[in-house]
C-alpha cells in the first residue's frame, strides 16, 4: 500500500471508512464487518476512520473490541460534535465544555489511552472555532490525542482554526461527483500544509455501477434516499455520466469504483481517500485501486465528463446542507 502524508501524518495511502458497519446504508453485519476490519489491516490499510454519532457509540464500540489487540497496526481518526437527539433529532455542539466529556467518551468505547487524530465533524455556528479548536487543542496537551481534524470546513474557518493549533488533516465529501472543494478548501490546505480526506469517494456507492435506480436503495435505513441526488430526474441524469465511466473503466481493464479511487489518488500524495464498505469483497477491490495509473490526458478526460455542471441534484437535503459551513 501506498503512503499519503496529512501534515505531518503518515496514512495509508487509502483508508477505510467505517460509518456503514453501523448505519446509513442498510442493516449491519457484525460478523462481516469484523473480517473487513482484520483484512483490511492485513492488506496494508492503516488508516481507520470513524465518528462517536456513527450507530451512537457503536462503530466506535466495535473497532474498540474487535482491534484492540492490533491497536499498534492503524492510525485510528474518530469526530465529534455531531448530536442526536430525541426521535433521532441531530445537531450541532461544539461548546468548549463538550470537546472533553465527548473525547473521554470514544477513549472508552474505543478502548485505547490516545486518538491518533480527532476531527471536529462540524462547525458549530453557535460557538467561535477559536474557542473549540482552543479546547480540542488541550487533549493534545494532556496526551489523549496526538492531531487535529476538522470536516465540512470553510476556507474561512480553516485558516482561523489553523491560527490556534496546526490542524492536520481536513475532511469532506470529494470524489468525481462532488469536487467543491477544489475551489477554495483544497487550495488552501496546501498553502498551509494540511491533508486532505476524502469521504464518500465512491460517490455512495453510485460511481461503483451498485446503483442502477431508486430501486436499488435499501429502504428507509438508507440515507441516500433523502438525498436529492438520489432521485427521480436527477438520479437519471447522474446515471447517464456512471454509464460513462462504465465504458472509460472497461477500457483500463479495472472496475468503475477502481477508476474514481485512482483518480483521488492522482490528485496528489497528500490525499488519503477512506472508501468504506463493511464487505471483505468491495474491500479488495478498492485496494487493488493503487495498482490503477491515469495519464494527464486520461485525467482530463474524466475531469471533463464529470465537471460539477454535469451532476444533478444537491448533495444533502435543505436541512442537511445547513450543518455545512461554507464561505
Amino acid at each position: 500500500m501506498k503512503i499519503a502524508r496529512l501534515g505531518s501524518l503518515e496514512v495509508s495511502a487509502l483508508g477505510l471508512g467505517c460509518m456503514g458497519m453501523s448505519q446509513a446504508y442498510g442493516d449491519a453485519d457484525l460478523a462481516e464487518s469484523e473480517r473487513t476490519l482484520h483484512r483490511a489491516l492485513d492488506l496494508g490499510i492503516t488508516f481507520l476512520d470513524t465518528a462517536n454519532v456513527y450507530g451512537v457509540g457503536h462503530n466506535e464500540s466495535l473497532i474498540g473490541r474487535v482491534l484492540r489487540a492490533r491497536r499498534k497496526d492503524f492510525v485510528l481518526a474518530t469526530k465529534f460534535g455531531i448530536t442526536v437527539g430525541e426521535k433521532g433529532a441531530r445537531g450541532v455542539n461544539g461548546r468548549p465544555d463538550q470537546v472533553a466529556a465527548r473525547c473521554n467518551e470514544s477513549l472508552e468505547r474505543l478502548q485505547t489511552d490516545v486518538i491518533d487524530l480527532y476531527y471536529l465533524h462540524r462547525v458549530d455556528p453557535e460557538v467561535s472555532i477559536e474557542d473549540t479548536v482552543g479546547a480540542m487543542a488541550e487533549l493534545v496537551k494532556a496526551g489523549k490525542v496526538k492531531h487535529l481534524g476538522l470536516s465540512e470546513v470553510s476556507a474561512m474557518t480553516l485558516r482561523r482554526a489553523h491560527k490556534i493549533h496546526p490542524i492536520t488533516a481536513v475532511q469532506s465529501e470529494y470524489s468525481l461527483w462532488t469536487r467543491d472543494v477544489e475551489a477554495k478548501v483544497l487550495p488552501v490546505c496546501r498553502e498551509l500544509g494540511i491533508g486532505f480526506v476524502p469521504f464518500s469517494p465512491l460517490g455512495r456507492a453510485i460511481l461503483t455501477g451498485a446503483i442502477t435506480g431508486e430501486q436499488s436503495l435499501t429502504g428507509p435505513r438508507d440515507m441516500r434516499t433523502t438525498m436529492p441526488r438520489f432521485q427521480g430526474e436527477n438520479l437519471a441524469q447522474n446515471l447517464s455520466l456512471v454509464n460513462q465511466l462504465a465504458e472509460f473503466s472497461a477500457a483500463k481493464k479495472c472496475t468503475r469504483g477502481q477508476l474514481a479511487l485512482a483518480w483521488l489518488l492522482a490528485r496528489g500524495g497528500d490525499i488519503a481517500p477512506i472508501p468504506g464498505t463493511k464487505r471483505v469483497k468491495y474491500l479488495e477491490e478498492n485496494v487493488a485501486a493503487a495498482n490503477v495509473s491515469l495519464t494527464a490526458a486520461e485525467i482530463r478526460t474524466l475531469d471533463s465528463m464529470f465537471d460539477p455542471k454535469n451532476i444533478a441534484g444537491a448533495r444533502y437535503n435543505d436541512a442537511g446542507m445547513r450543518t455545512l459551513d461554507r464561505d
